[in-house]
């Protein structure tokens, strides 16, 4: 047997005062409401009346306090795994609006389609890829759940779909605490659910690559 399905749930609000893209910056924390938002994630994926077989966590500290709740509610010790990580970034830990406005920095920008400034979206497409399938093959039957970030959770959504990997970051569906379900048909994932479970209403995010 195999998984059923695979649900890519993205952190919740992180405390970020300054407005920093922090990336994989360490010491950025979930928010007192961002950790709500985790726990309704892991309401939501609780009331869709699945067994839960597995848990995964990217290493950063705001994906392994968002994976607490699911932790809890489904008694699962979460597998943390780098593949599902924040990509790379060369604006880490600046404030973009500052950044965009200096010309040197422009030079990052040229090829959009890579994107320049940090990992390849076919890199993070693939990464995803490999730890889906593998945590698919790994459980006897039931849901899988991997904590992640935006960019990996969006990219995994337009590979599925057939779609560009080439994107406007500020026009990706993947909001806190958001979660993406997809299935697996032979080789073949198809992307079934899309759901917001927490009230984001002026949450800061600002910090996704």
């Amino acid at each position: 047997m195999s998984a059923t399905r695979i649900h890519l749930v993205r952190h919740g609000e992180v405390h970020n005062p300054r407005r920093v893209l922090y990336g994989r910056l360490p010491g950025y924390h979930l928010s007192r409401a961002g950790r709500k938002m985790a726990q309704a994630a892991a309401d939501h994926v609780a009331g869709l009346d699945r067994p839960v077989s597995a848990l995964y966590s990217s290493p950063l500290e705001r994906a392994q306090e968002s994976a607490e709740p699911f932790s809890e509610r489904f008694d699962l010790v979460p597998e943390i795994d780098v593949r599902v990580i924040e990509p790379t970034n060369v604006f880490e830990g600046t404030q973009m609006r500052r950044s965009l406005m200096n010309p040197l920095n422009w030079w990052h920008l040229r090829q959009p389609a890579t994107p320049s400034w940090g990992e390849p979206y076919a890199s993070v497409a693939e990464r995803m890829r490999g730890i889906m399938d593998e945590a698919w093959d790994a459980v006897d039957g039931g849901d899988v759940v991997m904590v992640s970030h935006q960019a990996p959770i969006w990219i995994t959504h337009l590979r599925v779909a057939g779609l560009p990997l080439r994107h406007d970051p500020r026009t990706r569906r993947c909001a806190l605490s958001s979660v993406t379900s997809f299935e697996r048909v032979g080789d073949v994932w198809r992307e079934v659910a899309y759901a917001t479970p927490a009230p984001t209403d002026g949450a800061v995010d600002v910090g996704a690559v």
